[in-house]
């Protein structure tokens, strides 16, 4: 705030940008360091009762997503970056919410609902026109505030897929080793869906980039 009262943070304050380019290396080492650890049991359920309900069972993710070479390399990868993105996650949350960012971030139902669906509509089509702007719409809140969401629970499964034993507690919340197996596998593609997303959107409104370099314009 400056002294007549006015918000004079830019749209993007620094901690954003800077956790927002760090997250590019670390989750593409993570996601493909993850997938070359998964080509080791390329299957979901455990061995001998595998889950009738997912279709690629013993179906190694393509050589080009994976990162590591093999599984002790792609383990070592994946757990020492694994530190550097959560504590990347937690610089983030904490100026999240301390610098009062969550206010104009997070989706809130009763703020940004209705103009989530209105901006929806007007991207399929359906509707003429978008709701009126703001700082971001309520589609965005959503999608942005998902991704944390999505970021926290794999985050949560990592830890019971890595210490199934000593975080037992953990992965009885994922219904034990192998549950924590699929929601880990389904919020990496969660994440990796918001990303596309987040790609197109970026391509459609290039300006956008631009201010996640310079910080855009002051509040």
């Amino acid at each position: 705030m400056d002294k007549a009262g006015n918000d004079s943070r830019r749209a993007q304050p620094l901690p954003i940008r800077l956790s927002h380019w760090l997250n590019i290396p670390l989750l593409l080492i993570m996601a493909g360091s993850g997938l070359q650890i998964f080509t080791a049991y390329p299957a979901l359920g455990p061995r001998g009762a595998q889950y009738a309900w997912y279709p690629l069972q013993e179906v190694a993710p393509p050589q080009w997503a994976r990162f590591g070479g093999w599984l002790a390399g792609a383990r070592h990868w994946h757990f020492a970056i694994a530190w550097f993105l959560v504590l990347n996650g937690i610089i983030y949350l904490g100026y999240f919410f301390t610098s009062g960012e969550w206010r104009r971030r997070l989706f809130l139902p009763k703020r940004d609902g209705a103009g989530a669906v209105r901006m929806f509509a007007w991207y399929v089509r359906v509707a003429k026109n978008p709701p009126p702007p703001d700082f971001y719409n309520g589609l965005q809140r959503l999608a942005y505030t998902s991704v944390i969401v999505f970021a926290i629970v794999e985050v949560l499964s990592g830890l019971a897929i890595y210490k199934p034993v000593q975080l037992w507690w953990i992965a009885a919340l994922f219904g034990g080793y192998d549950g924590a197996r699929v929601v880990h596998l389904t919020m990496l593609l969660a994440i990796a869906g918001f990303v596309a997303t987040h790609l197109v959107l970026v391509a459609l409104h290039p300006r956008t980039i631009v201010g996640m370099i310079t910080g855009g314009a002051r509040g």
